[in-house]
């Protein structure tokens, strides 16, 4: 894909300069001779690279404005400020909005071309990075043959067929967006944008911006998620977090199909399909004041719940096995070999469920360790198996020998029973034991069975 680089400048003779130079050096130019029309361009199709001058048309810092417009709509944007009129004061303004570099006129021409030269390879890094993260998100599936994951498989081809708004719940790390992500991959508006907006993680003034986006005095517009995602898929991330006056303004959105930006006059229409995710238990936080029962329902059109990793032990070692393909291909290097039913990681409580055995697997990866030993060690230092404190240690010694024994079958016989999913056919073959048996020992040591 060829590099298109704007150029605005009210010098007809910097623009012919300008335009011949870029053009031998085998980027695609076009060009605007003041603010309204360099204002035209960006809005009509944005720039891969700006080349701008800081006074136009309509006052001292246009060049300014124009910069922080660009990177209103797309802040990846690298944007080379040029100025007959510097001082430092100016250069830390373009620097402190953004800008690539600062370039004094009358410039030198070679000068100008190794900051486009630094600029091209810098958006070419952000596009590689940006293409290796989708990349390797998209390409993760939904793994596991637990009860609760193949009904979610089913949950989401169901749903994805529709434009029905969907509340996925589930515990921090459990793969709530990548559940988002396969319900929008898979539905008729998987070629229009995917846009998340983490509620957790915004400023609390911040919200109604993000959200609705913002018309300046100068005109220019910063465009919020819900437009960003027009024709695509919103999700919001850690819904249960929105302020209860943004929710309001949401119930009104989903209500009435429109909005007005911050400072705007004009509503704006969008066609959005709405996808929420929460790790908190939304109905208690309404009994709290923390949420609004009216915008909970209008949600919860679809629900999706999404079990902790502790509650799906059968899918550890499928997703083990995955991770270690998968997360070797990445680094490209020979297979991981780490066993699939290792005792550590089966009993390990996964409070940050799969991302925390996704970070175990790639830690192991770049560490490269070259033998099953060392792969084992690792895994130890890593969940902490062995640094349970002083006192739980003492518990689990001070009781006698039956209670420790009891102890040690309880907790072992679940392990190995969410393993095999709740089969006990399975599970009796594994710890060789009769199936009569191992209902006995279940009963007698108060273990309940599940399908």
């Amino acid at each position: 894909m060829a590099i298109e680089i704007l150029i605005v400048d009210d010098n007809a003779d910097i623009r012919k300069i300008l335009n011949e130079l870029i053009i031998d050096a085998g980027y695609k130019t076009r060009v605007a001779a003041n603010y309204n029309q360099a204002l035209t361009e960006i809005d009509k199709k944005m720039p891969d690279v700006a080349i701008l001058d800081v006074k136009l048309d309509k006052g001292d810092n246009d060049g300014i404005e124009l910069l922080s417009h660009i990177k209103s709509k797309n802040k990846d944007v690298p944007v080379i400020i040029i100025t007959g009129h510097a001082n430092i004061e100016m250069a830390v303004n373009s620097l402190k909005h953004g800008a690539f570099e600062f370039v004094e006129k009358p410039f030198d021409q070679s000068r100008l071309l190794n900051f486009i030269t630094r600029a091209v390879e810098n958006i070419n890094l952000k596009s590689e990075n940006k293409e290796y993260e989708n990349r390797l998100f998209s390409s993760y599936e939904l793994i596991g043959n637990s009860k609760n994951i193949c009904n979610i498989r089913e949950q989401i081809n169901k749903i994805s067929i529709t434009d029905s708004r969907v509340l996925i719940n589930g515990p921090s790390g459990s793969g709530k967006e990548l559940v988002a992500r396969k319900i929008h991959k898979i539905s008729k508006r998987n070629n229009k944008p995917f846009i998340i907006l983490n509620g957790a993680l915004l400023d609390s003034n911040k919200y109604e911006l993000e959200l609705f986006g913002e018309e300046k005095e100068n005109g220019s517009i910063s465009y919020g998620a819900l437009e960003k995602a027009n024709q695509g898929t919103l999700l919001i991330d850690q819904v249960s977090e929105i302020p209860l006056d943004i929710q309001s303004k949401i119930l009104r959105v989903l209500t009435d199909q429109k909005f007005k930006r911050l400072n705007g006059n004009n509503l704006v229409n969008v066609d959005v399909r709405l996808i929420c995710s929460s790790s908190k238990n939304l109905l208690e936080e309404i009994e709290i004041g923390n949420f609004r029962e009216d915008l909970y329902h209008r949600l919860n059109v679809f629900e999706i719940n999404i079990q902790s990793l502790n509650e799906r032990v059968s899918d550890i070692p499928l997703l083990i096995k995955y991770f270690s393909t998968k997360i070797s291909q990445n680094y490209n290097i020979k297979n991981l070999e780490i066993d699939e039913n290792d005792s550590y990681i089966l009993s390990h409580n996964w409070k940050g469920n799969v991302r925390e055995l996704r970070n175990l697997i790639e830690r192991i990866a770049i560490l490269q360790p070259d033998n099953k030993d060392k792969v084992s060690n690792i895994i130890k230092e890593s969940i902490k198996i062995d640094g349970l404190s002083d006192k739980i240690k003492e518990n689990r010694l001070s009781v006698p020998l039956k209670e420790a024994r009891e102890n040690f079958e309880k907790e072992y016989l679940t392990i190995q029973l969410k393993k095999f999913n709740g089969n006990i056919s399975k599970t009796a073959n594994f710890v060789g034991m009769e199936r009569s048996a191992l209902h006995r020992k279940l009963k007698g040591l108060g273990i309940k069975e599940f399908n």
